[in-house]
């Protein structure tokens, strides 16, 4: 009778596990489902709530189903029970904080969501990526430590549960104590957030750093990520960006101005030059329509030299367009004017004669 009575319990205690399981799964599927079906009618509503809240939410409802079935199990040593029942609630815990990341995660996305960095002047989208990009890690870091103390105050030892108290009382002095032991991190902590306040940086931003021309890839809590355009990474601390110069092609807009310059004889026709440049930039989409000019922006002994200047919607567009002028202008000079590449002259006067060579009577193309 006492066996009969023992399985009972223990089919009582797995049945109720498992209806928990089954109810807790359903409850899931619906809320979720819900939200994934809200966000493809309207776009925005629920957004990454499946992506960042959908693991740790499962984990809660697994969690709390062992927990509501732990009781009914029969002949359970107290012992045992303690140490389960311990370890489930660090779990639980433990999954609540996950949770609570995972809403730092939804907050961040919500509120960026009308914030496109692939948009062509996407300004204010770098401004407030970068932003909350630090603000984000700020918070996680905040929830983390939240969380380890909540798991120190969950033991019954008065002295484990001291310490899950002091170690947000001692925040402030752990804080001072780090940054007088790793120096190096506090100051690439402080520059973060003077980064995120003061932005000069933004994520998506286009700058030369150490003589490399890249993109701002991500902006971490210690150093700062860049894409070169080779595809290589240049990792730079933040707090370089503090201490030192650099460029900033753009701060205030994507809009840039390229130029491209050619080197040529004092012969050759400027105006000519000038109208095949208006001819090339203006069949080519890479141009903004705003800037289109050619100067004669310096002189030297043996050459002239011409600035074709013109305008992009950005960096990687001025680029391209620079390199289609280059080529484009010089097979002109070479098709219709060749004899106006630059030239090095030589007079001399010879031995035992008043007379002069003529300045141009030899000359050989410059190499």
């Amino acid at each position: 009778m006492h066996t009969l009575q023992l399985h009972h319990r223990w089919f009582f205690a797995i049945f109720l596990f498992c209806a928990a399981l089954v109810l807790a799964n359903l409850v899931h599927f619906v809320i979720f489902r819900f939200l994934r079906k809200s966000q493809e009618d309207k776009p925005g509503l629920g957004w990454g709530l499946q992506t960042y809240l959908g693991r740790p939410a499962r984990a809660i409802f697994l969690l709390t189903c062992i927990a509501i079935a732990l009781p009914f199990v029969p002949d359970l040593p107290d012992r045992y029970e303690g140490i389960i029942r311990q370890g489930l609630v660090l779990a639980i815990v433990a999954a609540l904080g996950w949770f609570c990341v995972g809403i730092v995660y939804v907050v961040q996305v919500y509120l960026t969501r009308k914030y496109d960095l692939k948009s062509e002047n996407n300004f204010q989208a770098r401004r407030v990526h970068t932003q909350f990009a630090v603000f984000r890690r700020i918070a996680v870091t905040f929830v983390i430590v939240l969380t380890i103390g909540a798991l120190l105050w969950t033991f019954n030892d008065p002295r484990i549960w001291h310490y899950g108290s002091g170690l947000l009382a001692s925040a402030g002095v752990a804080s001072l104590i780090l940054a007088a032991a790793a120096k190096s991190t506090a100051e690439n902590f402080l520059a973060g957030l003077q980064i995120a306040m003061t932005e000069p940086i933004r994520i998506d931003d286009v700058v030369v750093v150490q003589g490399e021309w890249g993109k701002i890839e991500e902006i971490t809590s210690a150093y700062v990520v860049i894409r070169i355009w080779d595809l290589r990474r240049l990792i730079v601390p933040l707090s370089w960006f503090i201490e030192n110069s650099f460029a900033n092609w753009t701060r205030e807009s994507s809009d840039i101005l390229g130029t491209a310059f050619l080197y040529v004889d004092y012969t050759i026709p400027v105006e000519e030059l000038r109208a095949e440049l208006d001819r090339i930039v203006r069949a080519s989409p890479l141009w903004d329509g705003k800037v289109l000019g050619l100067q004669v922006t310096n002189l030297t002994e043996r050459s002239m030299e011409l600035r074709c200047l013109m305008s992009s919607r950005n960096s990687s567009e001025s680029f391209d367009l620079r390199c289609l002028v280059r080529e484009a202008m010089m097979s002109y000079v070479r098709e219709h004017h060749p004899t106006a590449l630059p030239t090095t002259r030589l007079a001399g006067i010879p031995d035992g004669s008043s007379g002069s060579i003529p300045l141009d009577a030899a000359a050989k193309p410059r190499i």
